[in-house]
């Protein structure tokens, strides 16, 4: 079990639940249809992390302009394990790029650190995937029969690859309120019994309401929205 969760911190323990245990192709799809897309607002989020077998964690998630690009930032800290991923990357009209990615564990005391710059990430980092996913799910026509591609790569620039559909928009309750939400399933293309539902928000790019982990029919990991401040606008 300990190895477990030190493999979990290692990948980074919210986007290995969020994405196979938390685009290219579509990004250069969707190019043309870039200012069509939500634009992204700066805000501060609070999760509450549930793993199986494992005490809950709260995870906080930011997302701030820069200037010239933006950051997002997911950090959580528990008894025995912290952990901190971000990513700086950049929006334009040819798609999401990715520019500077940092993540850090640490399990009962030990742990490492990773980075990568923009000429180690060929396709795009799994933070700012996560972030262009939110923004660009709902506009590629993918469904459950034809699903669309998704591929980012991991703390050390290993590729992932996933495939995932749109579902029909709903709302979502959770802790921080009721919400309009935008529902995506994605699938490990390599191990098609596990698959991962996310709620995210329709309008707030990278803004997750809720997420689900299942594994062999049995969930595994779930993520809720406790929280929710906007950072110089109106919340949803």
């Amino acid at each position: 079990m300990r190895h477990t969760f030190a493999n979990a911190a290692r990948n980074g323990l919210l986007t290995t639940a969020l994405v196979a245990a938390l685009m290219t192709g579509s990004v250069n799809a969707l190019a043309s249809n870039s200012a069509a897309l939500p634009s992204p607002q700066p805000f501060e989020a609070q999760y509450r992390l549930e793993i199986r077998g494992w005490p809950g964690a709260t995870i906080t998630h930011t997302l701030t302009n820069e200037g010239s690009h933006w950051l997002s930032d997911m950090s959580f800290s528990i008894a025995v394990a912290r952990g901190q991923e971000r990513s700086r990357f950049s929006i334009d009209d040819t798609g999401t790029h990715s520019l500077l990615y940092n993540s850090s564990y640490s399990l009962f005391g030990m742990g490492d650190s990773y980075q990568l710059n923009d000429s180690d990430i060929h396709s795009i980092d799994r933070q700012t995937a996560l972030f262009d996913l939110s923004r660009r799910a709902g506009f590629e026509g993918c469904t459950e029969t034809s699903p669309c591609e998704i591929t980012f790569v991991d703390h050390r620039g290993r590729d992932e690859n996933f495939q995932y559909y749109v579902n029909e928009p709903t709302t979502k309750r959770v802790p921080a309120g009721e919400f309009a939400a935008k529902q995506v399933t994605l699938v490990d293309a390599e191990k098609p019994d596990r698959h991962l539902l996310i709620n995210f928000h329709p309008e707030w790019p990278g803004l997750i309401l809720s997420a689900e982990y299942e594994k062999e029919g049995s969930r595994q990991t779930t993520l809720t929205m406790t929280h929710f401040s906007p950072a110089g606008g109106n919340a949803p």
